[in-house]
């Protein structure tokens, strides 16, 4: 079955959002929500997560699920705020625990930063599945860029997260702790094993060099004939070496620091302290 997909673009991060819908029963999943950030003053706006906000009440759906395929790096989540206005239970993969382990001692979070998951509704293991009205979603785990990188599949789309970017752009990074360039490599033929015309939907895209228009959708077959970095007839450890080599030349993404602290607590800020000011840390030379 082929659901309703609706894309949302946030430039700002250059990232992708979904509402994944059933036509027939009208109910949906909004899939990594994004949560405007201004790092110069440390304000927070919901300008993206209100314009699906609007379609979700445009198109008369209700929300079955807020899903994320990660804890992002590169934005901030808006999946609290989506929950409280619209509903829905907030799902992300069983080994979220793993990331909150390594950035809850890094931002020494303390014990009030529990480190079991408890934040979101549903902690989702591979082969685990979720009803969208008559549509079925089945989670896969798909790690590598993170130990807890999720995909999820809802009839003939997939949601992949950071998995895959554009067949002109390539794979994610895996330099992030708990990234692994084997697992990605694993978690990409899993992907390729799909039917070739499942269509997999994008978290980012950042224009490849020659391409003036920004791309969310692709295939897996595609995908198969054309990655740049991860085709069909690259060997695993060809693969490993040119995503280490390549890690090892990025740069940071440029909120790593405060979207983590807040993805990692599923949206929610931290705690305000005994002013009533909430504040992201940022530790000094640890990167």
């Amino acid at each position: 079955m082929s659901p309703r997909v609706r894309a949302f673009f946030d430039e700002a991060t250059c990232s992708y959002s979904y509402v994944v819908s059933d036509p027939a029963s009208g109910r949906c999943a909004i899939v990594d929500p994004v949560l405007d950030y201004c790092a110069a003053s440390g304000r927070i706006s919901h300008v993206g997560a209100e314009r699906i906000a609007a379609y979700v009440r445009e198109q008369g759906l209700t929300v079955d699920w807020l899903l994320e395929t990660h804890v992002h790096a590169d934005h901030l989540s808006a999946a609290a705020w989506l929950k409280h206005e619209l509903g829905g239970a907030l799902a992300i993969g069983g080994h979220i625990t793993q990331v909150q382990q390594r950035f809850g001692a890094l931002f020494n979070a303390g014990e009030e930063f529990p480190i079991d998951g408890r934040q979101f509704d549903i902690l989702l293991q591979d082969g685990d599945r979720l009803a969208i009205g008559n549509l079925e979603l089945f989670a896969i785990h798909t790690p590598g860029h993170t130990p807890a990188c999720m995909t999820y599949l809802v009839g003939d789309a997939a949601f992949i997260g950071d998995t895959l970017f554009m067949p002109d752009y390539g794979t994610a990074r895996c330099d992030f702790p708990g990234g692994d360039a084997r697992a990605l490599y694993r978690s990409i033929r899993r992907l390729f094993g799909m039917p070739g015309e499942t269509r997999l939907f994008l978290c980012h895209d950042y224009k490849a060099p020659g391409r003036d228009e920004f791309c969310f959708e692709t295939t897996v077959a595609e995908q198969r004939a054309n990655n740049i970095h991860a085709r069909e007839g690259i060997d695993e450890e060809t693969f490993v070496a040119m995503r280490t080599a390549r890690d090892a030349t990025l740069n940071m993404p440029a909120l790593i620091l405060p979207a983590v602290q807040v993805n990692m607590r599923a949206g929610q800020l931290p705690p305000a302290e005994a002013n009533g000011i909430r504040y992201l840390k940022i530790p000094i030379d640890t990167f």
